[in-house]
């Protein structure tokens, strides 16, 4: 039996993992999805301190109340992350990775140290409207989840069927600034840990595209092709708990089982 930690995207909580968390306990196993503070069914514990820390220290916590963190559970849990929840996950991931089987992240990029959730983002316009948008609609602390339309923000929601779009609309909750804004500080210990990608190609990216980045032989992509990475691609947008939990959940398993397509470095020409 494996222990599922699944952490959501910005804007939203722990109820977007549900149907998820309903498919993993049908197989056998469990499931934990976290609402981190201030987001679903806890955005009234939000405030202008609401920051990463405070969203990595909720994970943290999951994990050491959650029997993640027994003697001997270490090897049963893996950690899911949606986008934003990235970087909470892996944060808490880099205090203790000895109690973690893998990482896996669904649709979103891979943190760096000392890089906040804004300064990954490509466009300066987009991180300068959020800041005037907290400003302007958010009491300088917090961001109003932006219109459907935004799809720099949200991403593709190719899939979602129109109940699910009302449902996503009534149900998300402004994101704490703070938590975009503030850097975040990883040792490296977790960088050992098997971890899969689960790209939506509807989205922005996919396996085969990460794969001519390896080849091009750019060092900041090297590191994808080690073993201990393994990939696979979904056919939906960008929320794929909400357009297709079932599917979501099958390779949510199979990456547990170590599964996924692996990424080789070319041969080099000889010199």
């Amino acid at each position: 039996m494996t222990t599922f930690v699944l952490v959501s995207g910005g804007y939203t909580g722990g109820w977007s993992w549900q149907e998820v968390a309903d498919h993993l306990r049908a197989a056998g196993h469990r499931a934990h999805p976290v609402t981190l503070t201030g987001m679903g069914d806890r955005r009234h514990l939000s405030g202008p301190g609401t920051d990463l820390n405070t969203h990595i220290e909720d994970v943290v916590q999951v994990l050491d109340h959650e029997d993640a963190g027994e003697p001997g559970g270490a090897a049963e849990t893996v950690l899911v992350a949606h986008c934003y929840g990235a970087y909470p996950a892996l944060g808490a991931a880099d205090r203790d990775p000895g109690r973690l089987a893998r990482l896996v992240y669904v649709d979103a990029g891979l943190p760096t140290d000392g890089a906040s959730v804004l300064d990954a983002l490509p466009d300066p316009a987009v991180r300068e409207r959020l800041r005037r948008r907290a400003q302007e609609h958010g009491d300088g602390w917090r961001l109003p989840p932006p219109a459907f339309e935004e799809t720099d923000i949200w991403g593709s929601l190719d899939g979602i069927s129109e109940e699910g779009r009302e449902r996503l609309a009534r149900l998300a909750a402004p994101q704490p600034l703070a938590t975009l804004t503030q850097p975040i500080r990883l040792t490296g210990a977790a960088a050992a840990l098997p971890a899969t990608g689960i790209f939506c190609t509807k989205n922005v990216t996919s396996t085969a595209a990460l794969r001519a980045l390896v080849a091009s032989g750019d060092p900041r992509f090297a590191a994808f092709a080690d073993p201990r990475y393994g990939f696979f691609d979904l056919d939906t947008g960008h929320w794929p708990m909400l357009s297709c939990p079932g599917e979501l959940a099958d390779l949510l398993l199979r990456a547990a089982a170590d599964e996924g397509e692996r990424i080789a470095v070319p041969d080099q020409p000889p010199a």
